[in-house]
Formats: structure tokens, C-alpha cells, sequence
């Protein structure tokens, strides 16, 4: 019973740490930008301002990949779409 309560307040962990980590991306996107400078090929392809909203997409990204993580559904995603390669 121990394992199994240690397996979830990791999953908890996870998802605080993801929340935490999208949160501080999306509030010194601004700082990020000026340290990294621009990407040029998200400028390009992304349009003007592209460097901030790829930021904004990977905060995103972190935040719904932890979500799905601490859930299951990331698992089960990846087992769907990706078992039958391997």
C-alpha cells in the first residue's frame, strides 16, 4: 500500500511542478525573450512576435503533458499512438 500512495503524491508532484513551471514561462515570457533573444524560425514561421508565442505554446504544452501525466491519459495516449511502432 505504501508504493502506491508514493506513485501518486509523485503524480501530484508532477502536476504542481508543471502548473508552477507553465505559470512563471507565461508571466516572464518577456524576460525569457530578452535572455534567449529572438527565434529566428519562429519569427518566420510563426509570423511577428513569433518568439513570444512559441513560449507561450510550450507553457502550454508543459502544463497539458503534466495534466495528462498525473491523470493516466498520458500513458494510455502514448501506448495507443505510438505502440504500434514498437
Amino acid at each position: 500500500m505504501g508504493d502506491f500512495s508514493y506513485y501518486l503524491s509523485m503524480k501530484f508532484l508532477i502536476l504542481i511542478l508543471g502548473s508552477v513551471t507553465s505559470f512563471l514561462l507565461l508571466k516572464y515570457r518577456g524576460a525569457i525573450k530578452m535572455f534567449t533573444g529572438d527565434f529566428s524560425w519562429a519569427e518566420k514561421y510563426l509570423g511577428s512576435g513569433g518568439t513570444n508565442t512559441f513560449i507561450v505554446l510550450f507553457a502550454i504544452g508543459v502544463f497539458i503533458l503534466s495534466l495528462m501525466y498525473s491523470l493516466g491519459t498520458l500513458d494510455s495516449f502514448i501506448s495507443n499512438s505510438l505502440g504500434v511502432l514498437f
